[in-house]
Order: structure tokens, then sequence, then C-alpha cells
């Protein structure tokens, strides 16, 4: 699939040209502080967009208006594939924050899995901290399935020491997303 649409978002396979949209958001610390790398710079970035060019897991979110990047969207399928089971994420520039601009644009995704492609089940983790993402996913119906202490660590601190984070795991059958499509926003 190559273009998915909403009223005011674009989602669509990544572009080397977008390497300068995704410098503005990948630049920022407030941005990656829950992700499994650092700030980028520009040649990072160029690198980066090029490499989700080829990605299919990556989907660029565009305003519909001016095309501009504003954000960008995980989503893969997990192993085995029999299990059709796909993880979702996104990443979006803070800019563009309290805009509702994820949850359109997740729903979509969300909805074109569920229905094009047929996925049995979604999940999606978060850091405890990051209460925005948390609430996102509970914006989507996804519901919380567990919390795990000390999973990983993506950082280090200034002895070197590794930053353990705790998880949140998240999921949603198909089945919900369909019995629940009639059911109010929030």
């Amino acid at each position: 699939m190559g273009v998915l649409e909403t009223e005011r978002l674009i989602l669509r396979r990544f572009k080397p040209e977008d390497a300068r949209d995704l410098y503005e958001y990948l630049s920022r610390e407030d941005v990656v502080k829950f992700e499994p790398y650092g700030v980028h710079n520009e040649a990072q970035c160029e690198a980066e967009a090029l490499r989700r060019s080829g990605d299919p897991a990556f989907w660029a979110v565009c305003l519909k208006d001016s095309g501009k990047l504003i954000g960008n969207l995980y989503f893969q399928q997990q192993q085995p594939a029999a299990f059709r089971t796909w993880e979702l994420g996104y990443v979006f520039n803070s800019g563009f924050h309290g805009c509702g601009y994820a949850a359109e644009a997740c729903r979509r995704l969300l909805d074109y899995g569920f229905t094009d492609l047929q996925i049995r089940r979604v999940t999606a983790r978060c850091n405890p901290d990051n209460a925005p993402s948390w609430r996102l996913l509970e914006r989507l119906k996804l519901r919380r399935e567990g919390f795990f202490r000390e999973t990983g660590y993506f950082k280090h601190d200034e002895h070197g020491e590794p930053k353990w984070h705790d998880t949140f795991a998240y999921g949603l059958l198909g089945r919900e997303w369909f019995s629940r499509a009639e059911e109010p926003v929030k």
C-alpha cells in the first residue's frame, strides 16, 4: 500500500528528500527522550531518511495541506507470521503535539491493518514515564496488558552506567477494534 489518507494527513512511504523535516524532530532531545537512539545531526537524518525509504515498516506522516512531514509511524509484522501480530510505534515533531495528529494517523493505520491486511492483533510498548504515549494508546483503545520492570536500557548515565527503563505493554485484537469502532472517541 502506497498512501493512506485522513481528513488532515497523508501517510506514505519515506523518501530521501524527507531528511530536512526528519531532522527538525529527530534533532530534539524532547522528541527522542524515550527512543532507543539519541538526537540526530543533519547527516544522520539524511542517512535515516534514505534507510527508511527502503523500509516498509516506516510510514511518513505529512500534513495534507502542505505536505510537511510531522512525524512517523512504525508498523511491523512480528514473527511468527502465522500469528498475524503487528507492532505499532510512533514519533512526532513536538511542534505538532496536542493537535490530535498522532491519534488520527494511528487510527488510520490500525484500520488499514485490521481491514486490509487482516491482522489479528496489534501490540505496542512504551515507557511508563512517557504519559503522552500511553494516554494515546489508551485513546486508541489498546489495553494495557503488562508492566515490566527494568526491561532494558538505551542510554547511559554520566558514569557510563545503564539507565534501565520499565515498560508498559499494550495490545488489541482485530475483533475488539471492530466492536469498538462504533464507540465515541475521547
